[in-house]
């Protein structure tokens, strides 16, 4: 028996190291997967930083580019006058037709004298003639470069127009600058970057786009149809200079990580953005994730296949522990029923003892009535076949209900009325009516209330009061202590030894009595 259950100790230290290495295991593969997708995150963030910086770069340099353009067009055209502008403005766009973008040189020559102009494109009306079919939005620029720019729609084409101007004699003026239809525009920074996993677009400090992968935001507010807030152009609260966030591409209508960086250049004073696709950066995080999840289960399937083997030569261990048991507690069973039967069997003398005991006084009262007053004593025949119903068929247990038990102690108290009268005075208190649905013993308040009237003087000068209180979980019941000085107790024991019995077969505290100044108290406690 040792041996064996040696063998079961030893087999449950297994079980224990055994979903010990599992928990441990676990943990170990889950933090070893956290820090897989957190360091793989932070590359694939750094990523994103790197292609919105070299993305970032390149429009910088095309719109430096443009710039380096209208510089020179600047630079001869102040230098010559009107001598030969029309030849400069020839030369420099068929220099253009060779090169990816296509801004063009235009001018515009206004004679104050006749009030006409003569230009080489319909772009400079807006400038010139003051139509009310040109419309254009002029774009904001406080920048070195001094040239100014705005924007206007020919035949469904937007055009990025940038413009000077020269004041000559007699209030003549010569407009001079380029044009960049942002068509065009579009195509080039289409092709010179084609980075599948993020795209730009630029738009002016007023928010107007300029250039955008999508052809039909072209020359739109880009708080329109972005959902970029006028919070995420304040760079220059940043340290970095730029500012970062998550939102929803209005163009492929994923969520991207949104980088908004000033772009300023000597005529140019704007916003460059670049959304970085984070699908990707979550589905390289996904796949590491999933090769991590098959390493654990690998481990996890060998350590639970070591387990199952311990857990089988543990098995008949337990099965004899469980038969040794369970034959252990049939014989505490079958023990216990023996004591509960005895216990009844002692319950059930106790309770054939009663009935007789309760007839016997009643009979010696309506004796002892019948020779003081005839008509009480048939009053008290009458009650006494009343409430001897209660006594015919005894509860088995022996306890029943404290409002039966209190109905019949109400019915006994008017038989004793009718022999004592006036030397015996009788109330009931119930504090708590909830009390009534509780249990008691069978007839313990009669006697109890028996007992007072047997070894207590109850005359008229010093009648004998009894007050039965219904507390919340307990019953008392006292009444004056005017013992008789020859009077016998064997009686009271029988019946205090009756009550303490059936309450140690319902494990309850037993009856308490006691005696206080002039009163003897009795408590019962109440059984569920």
């Amino acid at each position: 028996m040792n041996t064996n259950f040696k063998q079961i100790l030893a087999q449950k230290s297994i079980y224990i190291a055994a979903l010990s290495a599992c928990f441990i295991a676990v943990v170990a593969f889950a933090v070893l997967s956290f820090l897989i997708t957190r360091d793989s995150r932070k590359n694939n963030e750094g990523f994103a930083k790197k292609t919105f910086f070299q993305k970032y770069e390149t429009l910088e340099k095309e719109f430096r580019n443009i710039e380096e353009y209208q510089y020179l067009l600047r630079a001869l055209i102040q230098k010559d006058g009107l001598k030969n502008y029309k030849e400069y403005s020839s030369v420099l766009n068929n220099m253009n037709t060779k090169g990816s973008l296509l801004p063009y040189s235009w001018y515009s020559y206004y004679d104050a004298a006749s009030g006409k102009s003569v230009s080489n494109t319909t772009l400079s009306d807006v400038l010139t003639k003051k139509s009310a079919d040109a419309r254009y939005t002029r774009i904001e620029n406080n920048r070195s470069g001094h040239f100014r720019d705005f924007l206007t729609t020919r035949k469904d084409t937007t055009y990025w127009v940038s413009y000077d101007s020269l004041v000559l004699p007699r209030k003549n003026v010569l407009y001079y600058g380029s044009a960049v239809s942002l068509n065009d525009l579009h195509e080039y920074f289409s092709n010179i970057d084609k980075t599948l996993n993020n795209y730009a677009y630029v738009f002016t400090k007023e928010g107007i786009c300029i250039s955008h992968p999508e052809k039909k935001y072209l020359g739109k507010n880009i708080f329109d149809f972005t959902d970029i807030q006028p919070k995420d152009t304040l760079c220059s609260t940043t340290k970095s200079g730029y500012t970062e966030g998550i939102g929803v591409s209005e163009y492929l209508n994923l969520e991207v990580t949104r980088f908004v960086k000033p772009l300023k250049t000597d005529n140019f004073d704007g916003y460059a953005v670049v959304n970085h696709v984070n699908f990707l950066i979550d589905e390289s995080v996904s796949n590491t994730k999933m090769y991590t999840v098959y390493i654990f289960l690998a481990a996890l399937f060998l350590i639970v296949a070591v387990f199952i083997l311990f857990h089988r030569a543990a098995n008949m261990a337990y099965k004899e522990k469980e038969k040794i048991q369970s034959e252990k507690n049939l014989l505490l069973v079958e023990n216990e029923k023996m004591h509960r039967v005895e216990a009844l069997h002692q319950l059930q003398q106790l309770k054939n003892n009663i009935n007789p005991h309760f007839l016997f006084n009643s009979l010696n009262s309506l004796y002892m009535l019948i020779g003081i007053n005839r008509d009480n004593a048939q009053r008290f025949t009458m009650n006494l076949s009343k409430i001897y119903r209660y006594l015919i068929v005894p509860p088995q247990e022996n306890i029943v209900p404290v409002a039966q038990e209190i109905k019949f102690i109400q019915q006994y108290m008017e038989l004793l009325k009718s022999r004592f009268d006036e030397e015996l005075t009788f109330d009931l208190i119930v504090h708590n009516p909830k009390s009534l649905e509780k249990r008691i013993p069978y007839l313990s308040l009669q006697m109890l209330v028996e007992n007072a009237i047997k070894h207590n003087i109850a005359t008229i000068d010093h009648p004998l009061d009894i007050l039965i209180t219904v507390e919340d979980e307990e019953i008392t019941v006292k009444n004056t202590w005017q013992p008789k000085t020859d009077e016998d107790v064997q009686g009271a024991k029988f019946g205090i030894d009756y009550l303490n019995q059936v309450y140690d077969f319902f494990k309850k505290n037993s009856v308490n009595i006691s005696v206080d100044g002039e009163y003897f108290i009795c408590i019962l406690p109440l059984l569920e």
